[in-house]
């Protein structure tokens, strides 16, 4: 009698085998957006990649070689014990913040902010890297202070005191989709850790309350938010970006144009490689290409908040702290891409994790993805029962 298909992908989604140390649900997911990503990404920056280039596979090239390191880098950081990054956690935390100064200096600036340190061939976009960075510290205060955290204000508010320093970093450059980013992970994390409702409330009100005196105090900030309100006001000024991703939303139907038969990408739709990805893949793939990657995404995230939870019963604590931090992180990150392409949400400048054309993006991803791995194979090393050793009969009998 054969095994029925939904069974079979029940059996593999939650098979602990313990002779296969590592997640490879996890691994796969992975490896199924990043291919999807680098499709998506080599349709979407054709048109861009020869008006400023002359080389249509300019992007796609560079893609693929971030492709490769990012692979590599994941493959890399998987060797490296997840006590190495607890013991760490404080000095990476001052490297970031070193590197969210330094970018004000001599950070390589577009369209007015400065978010990128130019390493010769390479772009470094330090907010990405302050984000693992801040996840890395936060699971670490988490795991030396959860009691601290769930008993009295004062430890809960420490973490928070380092997030507002990041905050005035991130605000010079300016990048506020970062530090709602950030935020979200902070404000996430302690409620997980088993932080007071009235605490996480009060902080949640305070968040809310400072990120509309941001809108209103920048004007481009709140013609951001009236576009999103209403982007057919001014279709060819502050709209002009969302009414062209509405558009091939729209033209995309169920099924899509096509692979490679976006009308909006050419030259219509600014960004549509980077943070407007998903309009693209609406446009050609249709309603169930959007699909199969919100499924993607929503079981990726799945899959790490399990491995969080796992690795908390397991007693590995900093190991679940990090991983409900990344969880968090790529949950939001791609709500906040995936919104803004459909109208939903303001436009932040994200970019859609493991997806989107973004080098550091990519990498910093990958690195995230390593760590992930490397907690699961710490947890599942951990649970193997070694069987006691028998003694053979000739030795038994010879000590009788």
């Amino acid at each position: 009698m054969s095994v029925p298909l939904w069974q079979r992908w029940r059996d593999w989604w939650v098979a602990n085998d313990s002779a296969l140390l590592y997640d490879r649900a996890l691994l796969w997911l992975t490896l199924a957006l990043i291919a999807i990503g680098l499709v998506m990404v080599t349709s979407a920056s054709f048109p861009v990649a020869e008006r400023l280039t002359g080389n249509p596979f300019y992007f796609m090239i560079r893609h693929g070689i971030y492709v490769g390191v990012g692979i590599a880098l994941l493959l890399t950081v998987i060797q490296i014990p997840v006590q190495w990054w607890e013991s760490g956690s404080s000095s990476l935390l001052l490297i970031s913040m070193g590197m969210l100064i330094m970018v004000l200096f001599i950070g390589h600036e577009v369209n007015g902010a400065k978010r990128w340190i130019k390493l010769g061939p390479l772009t470094l976009q330090v907010a990405e890297v302050a984000k693992l960075f801040f996840v890395i510290y936060m699971s670490s205060y988490l795991t030396r202070r959860v009691g601290e955290v769930q008993e009295n204000l004062k430890g809960f508010l420490k973490p928070l005191l380092v997030l507002f320093f990041f905050a005035g970093l991130l605000l010079l450059q300016p990048d506020f989709g970062s530090l709602v980013v950030m935020s979200c992970i902070a404000v996430g994390m302690l409620f997980l850790a088993g932080a007071r409702l009235w605490q996480f409330f009060g902080v949640m009100v305070a968040f809310a309350a400072a990120i509309v005196l941001l809108i209103v105090k920048e004007p481009y900030r709140m013609r951001r938010v009236i576009s999103f309100l209403d982007p057919w006001e001014d279709p060819f000024g502050s709209g002009y970006q969302l009414t062209q991703s509405l558009m091939a939303f729209g033209r995309g139907d169920w099924f899509g144009q096509g692979l490679g038969n976006s009308i909006q990408k050419l030259q219509y739709l600014p960004e549509a490689h980077t943070d407007f990805i998903m309009a693209v893949v609406g446009e050609e793939l249709g309603f169930f290409g959007i699909v199969l990657i919100l499924v993607l995404s929503f079981a990726l995230v799945l899959r790490v908040m399990q491995l969080g939870r796992n690795a908390l019963q397991a007693g590995h604590q900093y190991g679940g702290f990090v991983a409900y931090g990344i969880g968090i992180w790529f949950a939001f990150q791609a709500m906040v891409n995936i919104g803004a392409a459909a109208g939903i949400l303001p436009t932040k400048g994200l970019t859609l994790p493991l997806i989107s054309y973004g080098g550091t993006s990519l990498l910093i991803s990958c690195v995230a993805i390593g760590i992930l791995l490397r907690v699961d194979y710490e947890v599942r090393v951990s649970q193997i029962k070694v069987a006691p050793r028998r003694r053979s009969p000739a030795k038994a009998g010879g000590a009788a």
